[in-house]
This record gives structure tokens, C-alpha cells and sequence, in this order.
């Protein structure tokens, strides 16, 4: 019942049509998409330092240098801001990235957008569209990532182990940057389900935000070894409680209990 609700939620939530690459094919060390949640669990102060975080990652020298260290000395980066679903305005499409120049016009093109928020959190949505946007590329590149951050559980759309394993599929690398500033009461383990249920790939990894003083630290550490395709040593792994398991459902069970009246199918 649960599985036929979320794929009536999922037509529900018109997305908005993935950009295309530049016609000419341009080598380039990988293809990252940041999907960036705004969705209205977000207050308004957690968003602007989100969103500093990214605009002073791309503007640092040490993200200038690992993206010139490359064997192409260049990127290709897209972002967009995602909740129940992606709209698109929301969309910041595919540039290149090779020296300071053109990672601050991508950071001025991210800080000058509107702050707006809505309802729902899709991670599976969010993950399809960043599926959609690296299918329609026509850079060639080693490597494709997904990075997606969030504040909660997929709770609208199709299941996100199953958006997570499509990509993956696909050879793209999923990240995660789950945000427990002021955890849910009742969804305190989200680094975990983020470890469980969203991130895939090899060398995936899930770097958690606990405290307002690691946004900008953590977020350009994240982009740099994206970037850098080093490998993963986090001092400070995910908590895994395996008396807990997570169940990566939660979300979508938890919405049914609330009234949403863009989709009240979800509440009976």
C-alpha cells in the first residue's frame, strides 16, 4: 500500500526538466552536481549558512587548487535546490570549472538566487533529477557524483534505496551532507539513514554537519575530495547503532500521520 502511495506522490510532484550540457564534448576529471535542500524543515538561517558554505567552498583557493590538480585541470559542476520536488528556476546549469574566474561566477550565480522554500522533502526525487542532469551531459569524464544534503528522510516520491540504486547502477557515486543541527525528535539517526539508505557508489561517504561552527569547514572538505577523488578518511565515522536498525521507509510512514493537502493521498 505504502509502495503504491509513494509512486502516485512521485507523479504528483512535477519535476522540472534536467538542463543540457554544451553541445561540443569537453574533457573534464568528474561531473558533480550539488542538490542542495530547501525544503521548509530548513529555517531560514540553516539555508543562508548552507548556502554561504558552498559559495565560500567554491570560492577557496584549496577547492581552486584540487580542481586544477586534475589530470584536466577542470570540472563540470551543476546545482540545484531541491524539496518536494525540483523547480526550474532552481536550477543552476552545467559549467565549467577551471581557475578561480570561473568557480567565483558560479559561487556569485548561487549566492544571488532568492531564498524561497517549500513542502516535502524528495531525496529519491533530488536523486533523479541529478541522475537525469549527468545522463544528458556531453562531458567526458572519469568519475560522475552526486552530492546531496539534507536536514530529513525522503518522504514524498518513489523510495530513495531505489533512486540510490538506480544511480549507482548507472556508475555514479552518491555522497551525503546530512544536516542534524536540530534533529527531529522522532528522527534522531539521520547521519545513519543517510549511510543506509541514500549514499552509494564506490568511496561514497557521508560527512555530517552536528553544530552551525562546521557548515563552511565541512562543506569545502566535502567538495575537495570530491573533486580530488582521494580517498575517504573520516576521523569521526557515522554512528551506527546496530541495536537500531534504520528503516528507510521511516519518512514516508511518518508523512501519513500528518494532513498535506498537495497530497492527501499520503494521509489515509
Amino acid at each position: 500500500m505504502l509502495d503504491a502511495l509513494s509512486l502516485l506522490a512521485c507523479l504528483a510532484c512535477a519535476q522540472a526538466a534536467p538542463l543540457v550540457a554544451p553541445a561540443n564534448s569537453v574533457a573534464v576529471d568528474v561531473e558533480l552536481v550539488l542538490a542542495v535542500d530547501i525544503s521548509q524543515s530548513m529555517d531560514e538561517n540553516e539555508f543562508a549558512l548552507q548556502r554561504a558554505g558552498y559559495v565560500e567552498a567554491l570560492r577557496h583557493p584549496d577547492f581552486i587548487k584540487a580542481v586544477r590538480s586534475g589530470t584536466t585541470g577542470r570540472i563540470a559542476l551543476a546545482y540545484f535546490e531541491w524539496a518536494g520536488t525540483v523547480r526550474g528556476d532552481a536550477v543552476i546549469a552545467w559549467q565549467v570549472i577551471d581557475g578561480a574566474e570561473s568557480a567565483n561566477a558560479f559561487a556569485d550565480r548561487i549566492e544571488a538566487r532568492p531564498f524561497r522554500s517549500f513542502r516535502g522533502t524528495s531525496i529519491s526525487g533530488a536523486l533523479t533529477f541529478g541522475t537525469e542532469l549527468l545522463d544528458g551531459t556531453a562531458f567526458n569524464a572519469t568519475r560522475s557524483v552526486i552530492d546531496i544534503s539534507g536536514d530529513g528522510p525522503n518522504n514524498i516520491g518513489l523510495p530513495v534505496t531505489m533512486t540510490r540504486d538506480a544511480a549507482v547502477a548507472k556508475g555514479i557515486v552518491i555522497n551525503g551532507l546530512p544536516i542534524l543541527i536540530s534533529p527531529s525528535p522522532t528522527f534522531s539517526h539521520l547521519d545513519q539513514y543517510y549511510a543506509e539508505c541514500v549514499t552509494g557508489g564506490p568511496g561514497s561517504f557521508v560527512l555530517p554537519i552536528y553544530a552551525v561552527s562546521e557548515f563552511t569547514t565541512a562543506i569545502r572538505r566535502k567538495l575537495i575530495l570530491e573533486v580530488s577523488g582521494s580517498p575517504w578518511a573520516d576521523p569521526r565515522p557515522v554512528r551506527i547503532d546496530a541495536a537500531a536498525p534504520i528503516d528507510c521507509l521511516q519518512g514516508e510512514r511518518d508523512r501519513r500521520f500528518f494532513s498535506d493537502p498537495f497530497f492527501p493521498e499520503l494521509d489515509r
